[in-house]
């Protein structure tokens, strides 16, 4: 999968021109990505030496892009961009201008991992954080009724 990237607010803290603090697992999620074949396109506002500093920023963490503000891997220095369209070609966007903000890194590794969308992840959770223990009778039942089911199911 092709994923682009933001930099101020997503990898960081936005605090442009400044770099902000690195946001929780950010550039370990990015490597894993990498290290799972995604291909990760730097995609940012940030260009000339705030861009070089930025670059820098994430070479000394290890984190590599295998594009940088570019719309195509194929484009070069002489690349003509009139006919390159200014839409990136990615798969996945993560930037914290998405519509709701950007979550947090290892929920976005969960979504890219499982394939589902945003708000299923969160509804898987809620449900894993809502079930509530049953004690040892309703368990009791329960272990019954499966076992009647599966001794029904073997008569057949």
């Amino acid at each position: 999968m092709r994923i682009a990237v933001d930099f101020d607010g997503t990898i960081v803290e936005n605090c442009f021109p400044e770099i902000g603090e690195e946001r929780p697992f950010a550039v370990d999620v990015l490597k894993k990505f990498r290290e799972e074949h995604h291909v990760l396109i730097l995609w940012t506002v940030r260009n000339g030496a705030y861009l070089d500093e930025a670059l820098k920023w994430c070479e000394e963490r290890g984190l590599e892009f295998d594009a940088v503000n570019t719309h195509y891997f194929e484009e070069g220095e002489n690349c003509d961009r009139s006919s390159i369209s200014n839409k990136v070609n990615a798969h996945l966007f993560i930037d914290d201008r998405n519509l709701g903000g950007v979550p947090d890194w290892t929920t976005i590794y969960r979504q890219v991992k499982s394939g589902k969308a945003f708000s299923r992840i969160v509804l898987d959770a809620q449900k894993e954080k809502s079930v509530q223990p049953q004690n040892i009778f309703i368990r009791f039942g329960l272990w019954l009724e499966k076992i009647k089911k599966e001794v029904e199911a073997r008569k057949r």
